[in-house]
């Protein structure tokens, strides 16, 4: 074999070779719509998916995803790994999203739940006769956060075995909203697991994604005049969300997009592309909770710049 043929590197696969099996970008902006379209009629707040406090986004729940997943007619097929110890109860679960039609594996997500997690660690004591019999290193007194200050709880160890289905189910239900979300590609819509942080985690992790953001504008064209300081109106204190309805249609240059109208109980209304920022408005509407709106331009162009409960 001359040293020719063994430098010699295989010519690289053409475009078409690569882009094979691709969706359409219709197809795309088609299913992305039909996710939100089911969040805005079928699903319900507190029921398929829950929006924590202080959280950018709702949490997707079991009972959300498995109504996506019946929507787009993918099934779920987990894998479970049993990783348990002597003193703990263990599992991860795979869960592969399968074409019902075709059989086609379409993505896969992963999920794990230990019984040494904080929630499923402890709990209460029946008695103060209960937490005194207890051996020592198998209870402790934990500060916990309360409406009239700090305090101090009772807790002691619970049985890994009395726990081992819903740590299991809990693997699950992880595994199962990871997939839908990868699946379905609504990860910017929904996010996950925040709901089974404890309070001090989450707000750890909530802080970290959320500070420091930047707030991104859509790039000016230089035939574009220059920016005027915009009118930026708030309505009045106890302005509700009375409807929040979307429009959809094209660009000039042939580019889809969706239009959100947020209408408020003044009167005044303003428009956004921003889901995150829907979805909030449809959160607060359902709640009918006082809300703070900031609204920038006129004569029709009105954008919503800050969408949030009003503080009391």
């Amino acid at each position: 074999m001359s040293s020719n043929e063994i430098l010699a590197q295989p010519p690289p696969p053409p475009l078409s070779a690569i882009d094979r099996g691709a969706l359409p970008t219709a197809d795309v902006v088609a299913r992305v719509r039909r996710v939100q379209e089911i969040m805005g009629t079928l699903m319900k707040d507190g029921t398929h998916y829950g929006t924590i406090p202080g959280t950018p986004k709702p949490t997707l729940f079991q009972p959300g995803a498995e109504l996506l997943c019946m929507t787009f007619r993918v099934a779920p097929e987990p894998l479970v790994e049993d990783l348990s110890t002597g003193d703990a109860v263990r599992y991860r679960v795979t869960v592969r999203g399968v074409n019902q039609q075709t059989g086609e594996i379409l993505g896969s997500g992963v999920g794990e739940c230990s019984s040494d997690e904080e929630k499923y660690r402890w709990r209460r004591p029946v008695c103060d006769e209960e937490f005194a019999e207890t051996p020592e290193d198998l209870r402790r007194e934990k500060w916990a956060r309360g409406k009239n200050g700090n305090y101090k709880t009772k807790q002691i160890r619970t049985s890994p075995a009395d726990i081992a289905n819903t740590v299991l189910k809990m693997a699950f239900k992880r595994a199962m909203v990871s997939m839908t979300r990868v699946v379905l590609a609504c990860s910017d819509i929904f996010a996950q697991d925040l709901e089974d942080l404890p309070v001090e985690v989450r707000e750890a992790v909530v802080g970290a994604e959320t500070e420091h953001k930047p707030d991104l504008k859509p790039p000016q064209r230089k035939s574009d005049p220059a920016p005027t300081s915009p009118a930026q109106t708030s309505p009045p204190a106890g302005a509700t969300i009375v409807a929040v309805e979307e429009r959809s249609g094209t660009t000039k240059a042939g580019k889809p997009y969706v239009l959100f109208i947020v209408k408020l109980s003044d009167g005044r209304e303003g428009t956004t592309f921003d889901t995150a920022i829907r979805d909030a408005a449809v959160a607060l509407r359902e709640s009918k909770a006082s809300v703070d709106v900031t609204i920038e331009g006129e004569n029709g162009h009105k954008k919503i710049v800050e969408l949030s409960p009003a503080v009391a």
